[in-house]
């Protein structure tokens, strides 16, 4: 699978990464051998960027990818965790799913930026990993502690990133404002950006995208399905962890009918689409099952011709300014 190194960092990350949020009951629970198969399903089809977040199934996400990895030969991939919330024991009883993870609520997360929070952080991550390393850390999710993640979490990061506790640093959001201000204040290698650069919107072309270019950093794409709207377009179907409106499902589906129309799946275009700008290095997929890791593979390879992006711009869907795939 093809790779790229993120910014300056010289640490690599495969075209296709995979996104650990699922194996941690997102929505509805996922089993123990099925996660482990989905893992070793990604690693065969070449994956070799895993992402993972204390955030994900209070650790269960964490757990379960360092324990499919453990046997892989630990210089041989990439992994990436997140700071931002630490888990504190919880005795209350109940599930976890008003944060959207099928799983029990052993323990409640606390937001905690600051340095000292950060490398907790870390060393609880690498506790449930099981591993010796974490080769990228993200700050995660600092929309509503946007001063203090500059402050405290950033600098710390930077330490961490000298000391040679972690190879590469950067950011995670939903959103691609604060992003920005990471790639163009601070000195930060990459960052995850989570459905804001689609098929369906692409809010992160108007600052994010070209000032990571300009300045030699990279960008993960997150999110490219948009919570499930650009992979399987119909009535119910998810878009930013809630249901979809009805506008945005209206458009998902005229993206659809365009795509088909080419031979190609809409999976495959929207999995392809944010190649076409050079900051990206990586697309991160979730997926709960070796079959979606299988279909995920697929359609990151199949061709989808210049004549499909012309329509969609004809027809108002995407934008005469927007890059995609092979300069067309």
């Amino acid at each position: 699978m093809p790779q790229r190194t993120l910014g300056r960092s010289g640490v690599p990350v495969t075209a296709l990464g995979f996104g650990a949020a699922a194996l941690a009951g997102l929505y509805t629970p996922v089993s123990e051998e099925t996660a482990a198969a989905t893992v070793e399903a990604a690693w065969d089809v070449g994956i070799r960027c895993y992402d993972t977040a204390p955030h994900y199934g209070l650790g269960l996400s964490e757990r379960r990818l360092g324990e499919a990895l453990r046997a892989k030969p630990r210089d041989s991939y990439t992994l990436s965790t997140k700071v931002g919330r630490l888990l504190e024991p919880h005795t209350g009883g109940g599930d976890d799913l008003a944060h959207g993870f099928a799983v029990a609520a052993t323990h409640r997360r606390v937001w905690d930026f600051s340095a000292d929070g950060v490398r907790r952080s870390l060393e609880d991550s690498l506790t449930r990993l099981g591993l010796d390393r974490i080769d990228i850390a993200l700050v995660h999710d600092p929309d509503n502690h946007e001063e203090r993640a500059f402050r405290e979490a950033y600098p710390a990061l930077e330490r961490l990133r000298a000391e040679g506790v972690v190879r590469a640093i950067g950011a995670g959001m939903n959103e691609a404002a604060m992003l920005t201000r990471f790639v163009t204040d601070t000195d930060v290698d990459a960052v995850l950006c989570a459905g804001r650069y689609t098929l369906l919107e692409q809010p992160a072309l108007d600052q994010l995208l070209p000032a990571a270019a300009a300045r030699g950093k990279s960008v993960i794409i997150g999110g490219v399905f948009n919570s499930g709207l650009l992979a399987d377009p119909k009535p119910g179907a998810m878009y930013n962890y809630a249901e979809a409106p009805g506008e945005l499902l209206d458009r998902a589906l005229r993206i659809r009918t365009i795509s088909e129309a080419h031979g190609v799946p809409l999976r495959a275009a929207a999995l392809t689409f944010p190649f076409g700008h050079p900051a990206v290095a990586s697309v991160m997929v979730g997926a709960r099952s070796p079959d979606e890791v299988h279909d995920a593979a697929a359609q990151l390879y199949r061709r989808v011709p210049a004549a499909l992006w012309d329509e969609l711009r004809a027809e108002g869907l995407l934008g005469i300014d927007v890059p995609v795939p092979n300069g067309a």
